[in-house]
């Protein structure tokens, strides 16, 4: 069969080119060191290459390392050729990708699976400080399974420790409050918050939005005062939910495309790594207008330098943060 020489373009191309355990490494070395392979350990510049293990000896530190030392795959006995396939999947499954299907397709086990996805979303983390202008939509909503499908001890954990409790028509015990700000036309950034109270979304919103900015959120009271630092434009839903540019439609369809991902693909999600969630859906949205290629390459880019242990993922001597 001819060798596959040109960069791949869809999912079948892309598990025929890493296959090649050469095209593996070095699309991961071009990615991770453009200026010339770089000792992750002392970063020095002096390494020879030992073609036959795929690894380079640096001549200052005289330590050997491989492309994974200092990514997320680092100590993974996963091959690189699996690695990279799933990242080309969740980052361009629409709705995401489960562990078991992941395991099934790439022939791993399940555990391996959930672990190599969420290192991956520790890469699709966005840690951008610039700040939103514009045309800025600013909504909450609500994750988590209905309170009357809970085992007691379950609820009861989430109540107490996630989740921000009410009651009435649309009860929302045993929930948790996700805030999310959408720049028309541009990126989506969420979070995690304790609540939906006005020092819990405030605080939010001024982190990230430039003053003087157009914000439209709904007729949440929590919201009341941000006309003193925006021009704030509220739509009322219950009367309508278009006002010529008032509205929150945009962010309202993130929402929609977050909670199929959850629902259908991931069924429920932990509190405690819901925002690891938020991380991966965040991604996709905001690559909407890139090619799958273009997806799995920026998600790529990102390996470096966000390793995640185990211990760390389940929350074993420190808990999990929102980032």
């Amino acid at each position: 069969m001819k060798k596959q020489t040109e960069f791949p373009t869809t999912l079948h191309q892309a598990i025929i080119y890493f296959a090649d355990p050469e095209n593996a490494s070095n699309f991961l070395m071009q990615m991770r060191w453009p200026n010339g392979v770089e000792c992750p350990i002392c970063e020095g510049h002096e390494v020879s290459y030992l073609s036959t293990r795929r690894l380079w000896k640096c001549k200052a530190c005289k330590k050997q390392f491989s492309v994974k030392v200092g990514s997320i795959m680092e100590d993974s006995p996963i091959g690189l050729d699996r690695w990279l396939a799933a990242i080309w999947l969740i980052a361009n499954a629409k709705n995401g990708i489960s562990s078991c299907e992941l395991a099934r397709s790439l022939g791993m086990t399940q555990k391996s699976a959930w672990f190599v996805l969420h290192r991956i979303r520790k890469a699709m983390q966005n840690g951008s400080l610039a700040k939103m202008s514009g045309h800025v939509e600013v909504d909450e909503t609500y994750i988590g399974g209905k309170a009357r499908n809970m085992h007691r001890s379950v609820l009861a954990k989430r109540v107490a420790k996630f989740a921000t409790p009410r009651t009435g028509r649309n009860q929302t015990t045993g929930k948790v409050a996700v805030m999310g700000l959408l720049e028309r036309h541009g990126q989506v950034r969420t979070m995690v918050v304790e609540g939906t109270k006005r020092h819990h979304l405030h605080g939010e919103v001024t982190k990230h939005v430039e003053a003087g900015s157009h914000v439209y959120t709904d007729a949440l009271r929590s919201y009341n005062q941000l006309d003193q630092e925006y021009i704030h434009g509220v739509i009322n839903h219950a009367e309508k939910y278009v006002d010529g540019q008032i509205h929150t439609n945009s962010l309202e369809n993130f929402w929609s495309l977050l909670k199929r991902s959850i629902r259908g693909t991931y069924v429920s999600v932990e509190p405690f790594h819901l925002f690891r969630y938020l991380d991966e859906q965040t991604f996709r949205f905001n690559t909407r207008k890139g090619t799958d290629a273009d997806r799995f390459v920026k998600a790529a880019a990102a390996l470096t330098g966000n390793r995640l242990t185990y211990d760390e993922l389940i929350g074993k001597g420190g808990q999990a943060t929102n980032h």
